[in-house]
């Protein structure tokens, strides 16, 4: 009895499959790094140095502070924070100060840390009562 090893194939790396996963992987990182570029857009913010403007004596103020609180002044220029911080009872209440007229001014107060989406549910709110008239009250820069 003759036991003989059998001959092994030598052991060899397929390189065209090693080629194919390289090119995928390559493709793969081109596509996301084109991506990737779109989102680092550099946005200029324009700055508010214009004349000052004369509030109407009878304009709506709406306050929003930092923490996204509604407060209101009327003719009597007294800000007066709303007793339920909801967009229905802004509404109601920007609706019983206007009254019938929705051609008031209403400037919008906002402090620098508010939360965007607060000012834009004010927006809204002012949009759904018909107000045409609406401005933002800044602060100039100051001058070094």
């Amino acid at each position: 009895m003759e036991f003989r090893r059998k001959k092994r194939a030598p052991v060899e790396i397929g390189l065209i499959p090693m080629i194919d996963v390289l090119l995928v992987l390559l493709f793969f990182f081109m596509v996301a790094t084109t991506f990737r570029h779109h989102t680092d857009l550099k946005i200029n913010l324009p700055e508010a140095g214009g004349e000052e403007v004369d509030q109407a004596a009878n304009a709506i103020n709406l306050y929003i502070d930092a923490g996204g609180k509604y407060a209101l002044a009327g003719a009597d220029g007294k800000p007066q924070v709303l007793s339920e911080q909801s967009l229905q009872s802004l509404k109601a209440a920007l609706a019983d100060m206007s009254g019938e007229s929705r051609q008031l001014p209403f400037i919008i107060s906002a402090d620098g840390k508010t939360p965007h989406q607060a000012v834009v549910s004010a927006l809204d709110v002012a949009n759904q009562l018909g107000f045409r008239h609406i401005t933002f009250a800044i602060n100039p820069p100051e001058q070094k």
